[in-house]
């Protein structure tokens, strides 16, 4: 597709409304921003990224995308007390994983701190800016409130020549920290709070990830992110609502400034999932607390989380196709999110069986030894997927659920004296059960008829349900982790105790399952249907070929009004 075909293009796909493909496309009909879209994703690197970012991702990667342009990437590394390479190569790798490629060489706000140190010498020198003796409290107290103005800070006359000579004494470290800092000279009376003379420099005496020792003084993310764009030619900086209060103080600098560009702030309402926090620090909190495995346990809403759990990218970006794009908040149902992935994995996920909770099944009328290997589709749909092999013996494997000795007519499963088939196998009936010293049955003896592959019993009678099974001697041993959403209450973040909010079966890990020998063989994060069980992804890191660790991604439908009950008995 060509650029001009691609500004031909609908404004709106199939799905949620997205205002900023209207807007950009009646821009680049009247000739604005010279019909260019250069977009920037600018993560602070303080963090894995988590849903909400994804969102921005294929937001702003996506319009790039949608009308021809350029996306960035470019970490806005201001903060080098919370930063850390880790989260710059994770969230690097996300990026990619989420299909996605940026425009260039990887940017850093810390490449031009230079440039950024020389506008603000340019705004003392202009009388737009000076150093500020108040301490970060006195800063807080003098701002004034929502209701009532600021007052001027004893040193906000300071004559600039002084300024200037101070700040570039903070800048060799002749300043401890919270000492003084620089101050943009706007308003203090001003309706907006951001516009209330900002500090547009701290001093941090800490090595940087990228500048190593070279800087004492670093710049606030308001003051760099603005020139940051300029500095790269981006032509909207789309941003989160919160940031909208923030726009005055963006244009303020980028006019004051000899910007070589002019970008505009342009602002979406952010997504949030229910039963979801989204919150760094709380995320940290529960990896620093040892409430989940790391910033990537399949239970995060980190991407890298997402990921191992089992998503795939395509169901990403759909849910953020349906979700759409508006300037109004509000909070997504997470059953649209799982929606997502149960769409996509219906059609691109393999079959195979997998006993959960295995209770041992004898068919007392088939011959010792004897190995029948039988064929399934690898999908009821797609014939690419080929088939699987299924070796069944004489004793196999089936849920502990899926026998009773004694049910009523609503049960479908295997009962003493009834009839059920074995998925894509034989008609067998239950004869007898053989039980432990505390009375728990440990194995369920049956007889098979030989003439139901395929069919019903010769006798015309129809078995009740249909069950799945793995062979004893010929599956294989498995690690089955069966997650859930890690929070059963709607709105997490309003818990006065975080924690107070858990879902206390949010983890259940199932030893000693056993599985189809075939599943058992691929390759780690292959996707795989366990019928009747749910989807399951063979873990990113833990399973290997005939080792196999799987971990539930989503039921086959929603359960989660059963979780609910239970955790309300």
């Amino acid at each position: 597709m060509s650029n001009n075909d691609a500004h031909d293009a609908p404004a709106e796909k199939t799905g949620g409304t997205n205002f900023l493909r209207t807007l950009i496309a009646e821009q680049i009909a009247s000739g604005e921003h010279r019909g260019e879209v250069v977009t920037r994703f600018p993560p602070e690197p303080n963090g894995y990224l988590h849903i909400g970012h994804a969102a921005s991702i294929c937001l702003n990667f996506g319009l790039a995308e949608h009308f021809g342009g350029r996306c960035r990437l470019r970490f806005d590394d201001t903060n080098p007390d919370a930063e850390d390479q880790e989260y710059i190569d994770s969230i690097q790798a996300d990026i990619h994983w989420l299909g996605f490629e940026w425009d260039g060489e990887v940017r850093y706000t810390s490449s031009y701190f230079d440039t950024l140190y020389d506008y603000a010498l340019t705004l003392i020198d202009a009388g737009l800016a000076y150093v500020d003796e108040l301490s970060p409290e006195q800063i807080r107290e003098y701002r004034g409130t929502l209701t009532e103005p600021g007052k001027n800070s004893p040193y906000r006359d300071r004559d600039p020549v002084e300024s200037r000579a101070m700040f570039e004494a903070m800048a060799n470290g002749e300043y401890a920290e919270g000492t003084a800092s620089l101050r943009a000279k706007i308003d203090m009376a001003s309706g907006n709070i951001n516009l209330r003379d900002p500090v547009i420099y701290r001093i941090r005496n800490k090595a940087h990830h990228q500048t190593g020792n070279k800087w004492c003084v670093y710049p606030s993310y308001d003051f760099a992110h603005g020139q940051s764009d300029a500095i790269e030619g981006v032509t909207h900086s789309i941003c989160t609502l919160e940031f909208e209060d923030h726009r005055p103080l963006y244009n303020w600098l980028i006019e004051h400034l000899p910007v070589p560009s002019h970008p505009v702030q342009y602002e979406f309402a952010r997504v949030n999932l229910n039963y979801t926090i989204t919150s760094k620090r709380k995320l940290r909190r529960l990896v620093d607390e040892n409430i989940v495995d790391g910033w990537d346990d399949p239970r995060m809403p980190t991407i890298s989380g997402i990921r191992r759990r089992g998503y795939t990218p395509e169901s990403i970006r759909n849910f953020c196709e349906m979700v759409g794009v508006s300037r109004s908040g509000g909070t997504v149902d997470a059953a649209l999110l799982e929606h997502a992935i149960r769409d996509d994995l219906n059609t691109n996920a393999a079959r195979a069986m997998c006993v959960l909770d295995p209770l041992k099944v004898v068919i007392t009328n088939w011959e010792e030894g004897h190995v029948e290997t039988l064929t399934a589709p690898g999908h009821p749909n797609r014939d690419d997927m080929g088939e699987r092999r299924l070796p069944l013996t004489r004793e196999i494997y089936i849920e502990k659920e899926d026998f009773r000795e004694e049910a009523n007519k609503k049960y479908k499963r295997l009962v003493l004296g009834k009839k059920v088939r074995l998925r894509n196998a034989y008609v067998i009936e239950a004869q007898d059960v053989v039980k432990n010293d505390a009375g728990e049955i440990v194995e369920v003896h049956c007889t098979y008829d030989p003439d139901t592959l395929g069919a019903n019993p010769a006798d015309g009678s129809k078995p009740k349900g249909v069950i799945h099974w793995v062979s004893a001697t010929h599956g294989k041993q498995a690690l089955v982790r069966v997650y859930d959403r890690l929070f059963s209450v709607e709105n997490p973040a309003r818990e006065e105790e975080l924690l107070d909010g858990l879902n206390p079966f949010s983890l259940t890990v199932h030893r000693g399952c056993w599985i189809e020998p075939d599943a058992a063989e691929v390759a780690p994060e292959t996707r795989l249907q366990f019928e009747r069980t749910g989807y399951f992804v063979a873990d990113r890191y833990e399973h290997a070929p005939g080792a196999p660790v799987f971990n539930r991604v989503v039921a086959l439908r929603d359960t989660w009004a059963k979780i609910e009950a239970r955790g309300n008995a």
